[in-house]
C-alpha cells in the first residue's frame, strides 16, 4: 500500500541530495534520486558537477540488481532524450523499477511529459507532484533558463543598521562578521556564477572565489559587467582568469583587446541609455548555460537589477553598526516617486549568523 507520508519522507531525502548539486551542475538541473524497497534505501545520487552522471544513474548503480521492483524517488521528471548519456527513463525501465515518484515535471521541450509517458508505457506506476513546491524552488534556476531564457538572480547586500554599505571614505571591510563572510562563500558555491560591476572590481579588487570549502568545489564563473571593457587588467580576476573562468559582459563595440590575453571570455551585449541592457545580459548568460547568478555588485548595479525586475532573491546581511547619513547607501538611485510603485519583496526567512541578522526576501520564481 502506498503511503503519502512515506513518499514525502523519501522525496525529502531526494531533495536534500539534489541540493548538494546547487551551483555545481549547470547547465543541467541539480536532480536528486533515491531508490527504496521495503522502506530500505538501496541507492541514492545527485547530478554530478558539470551535469554528468545524472542522479538516477548513480542511484541505480548503487542499488544494483536489488533495484528490481523498487521505487525511485526523483526530484525532476527523468530525461527521455539521448544527449551525452542515454535517457534516464531507459535506465529506470531496464533496472526493473516498478514505481517512479516525481516531484515536478521538466519544462524542457525535449522532456516535458515525455519521460512520464515513457515510464507509463513500460508498465511503471508513476506518481506526480510529491513535494512539488519544494522541488520547484530547488529547480528554479533551471526553469528560468528554460522558460524565460535567463538565470535567476540572488542579490546580496551587506549593510549597517542604517542601510549603508561603506563609510563616506569607501571603507567597507568588514561591516559584517566572519561567520557571515563564510556564509557568503557558501552562497557563491551554490550559484553558477558571481557577478559584479566594474566599479566593485576597481574599488575592492576581489577574487570572487569559494574558499575553505574543500578542493572538490566547482568554482563559480566570475562575471564582470563593464560596458566599455575598460577595467585595468592589473587585478586578481584578470590574473586568475585561466584557472577560474572570468566572463566580461560589455557593449558590442567595446575594445576587448586589453583582456584578450588574460583568458577572460568576451560576451558582447546590447546597450541601454544607462549602460548595459541587463535583460540582454541575462539572456546571454542563460545561452551560455548559467541558471543561478549571485550578485555581489555595488548599490548601482543592485538598484539597476531591481528596477528591471531581475532580482529573484534578496539577501540582506545586517550588522549592528551605525554609519550615518554620509555613508554609502546600499542601493543606488531608483527614481521611485510613489511608494506603491516601489519594487516589492516577500520575506522568506530571518535568522542570525554570529552577531549579524540575515533576512531573505523573494520575488518571481522563488515566491
Amino acid at each position: 500500500m502506498v503511503s503519502q507520508k512515506n513518499d514525502k519522507r523519501w522525496m525529502r531525502l531526494a531533495l536534500s541530495h539534489g541540493a548538494r548539486g546547487l551551483g555545481q551542475t549547470w547547465p543541467n538541473p541539480n536532480v536528486g534520486c533515491v531508490i527504496v524497497k521495503n522502506n530500505i534505501v538501496l541507492g541514492r545520487g545527485f547530478t554530478q558537477p558539470g551535469g554528468r552522471p545524472h542522479a538516477e544513474a548513480l542511484a541505480l548503480k548503487q542499488a544494483g540488481s536489488a533495484a528490481n521492483e523498487a521505487t525511485a524517488y526523483v526530484t525532476l521528471e527523468p530525461c527521455v532524450h539521448t544527449g551525452k548519456t542515454p535517457p534516464c527513463t531507459n535506465a529506470l525501465i531496464n533496472a526493473g523499477i516498478s514505481r517512479v515518484v516525481i516531484a515536478t515535471v521538466d519544462p524542457d521541450p525535449r522532456v516535458a511529459g515525455k519521460g512520464i509517458q515513457a515510464l507509463k508505457d513500460a508498465g511503471i506506476t508513476v506518481s506526480l507532484d510529491v513535494m512539488k513546491s519544494e522541488a520547484d524552488q530547488v529547480h528554479a534556476g533551471f526553469f528560468a533558463k528554460t522558460l524565460k531564457n535567463r538565470p535567476i538572480v540572488t542579490l546580496k547586500l551587506a549593510t549597517s543598521l542604517d542601510g549603508k554599505i561603506a563609510t563616506q571614505t569607501g571603507d567597507s571591510q568588514w561591516i559584517t562578521g566572519e561567520p557571515s563572510r563564510r556564509f557568503v562563500h557558501y552562497l557563491r558555491a551554490t550559484h553558477d556564477a558571481v557577478m559584479v560591476g566594474s566599479g566593485t572590481v576597481e574599488a575592492d579588487n576581489p577574487s570572487l572565489t569559494v574558499r575553505n570549502f574543500g578542493n572538490h568545489i566547482r568554482q563559480p564563473v566570475r562575471v564582470i559587467l563593464d560596458s566599455n571593457a575598460h577595467i585595468n587588467t592589473n587585478n586578481n580576476l584578470a590574473k586568475s582568469a585561466r584557472e577560474t573562468p572570468v566572463w566580461i559582459c560589455h557593449g558590442e563595440h567595446a575594445d576587448f583587446n586589453d583582456w584578450s590575453d588574460t583568458g577572460a571570455i568576451s560576451i558582447p551585449c546590447l546597450l541601454s541609455p544607462d549602460g548595459l541592457n541587463l535583460p540582454d545580459v541575462m539572456s546571454k548568460l542563460a545561452q551560455k548555460g548559467l541558471t543561478r547568478v549571485f550578485c555581489e555588485g555595488g548599490g548601482k548595479l543592485g538598484a539597476a537589477l531591481i528596477k528591471e525586475n531581475l532580482v529573484d532573491q534578496l539577501i540582506i546581511m545586517q550588522a549592528g553598526v551605525a554609519i550615518g547619513l554620509e555613508g554609502v547607501t546600499a542601493l543606488g538611485a531608483m527614481n521611485t516617486k510613489i511608494l506603491k510603485d516601489a519594487p516589492q519583496f516577500k520575506l522568506q526567512q530571518v535568522r542570525t549568523i554570529g552577531t549579524d541578522v540575515i533576512s531573505t526576501w523573494s520575488n518571481s520564481y522563488l515566491n
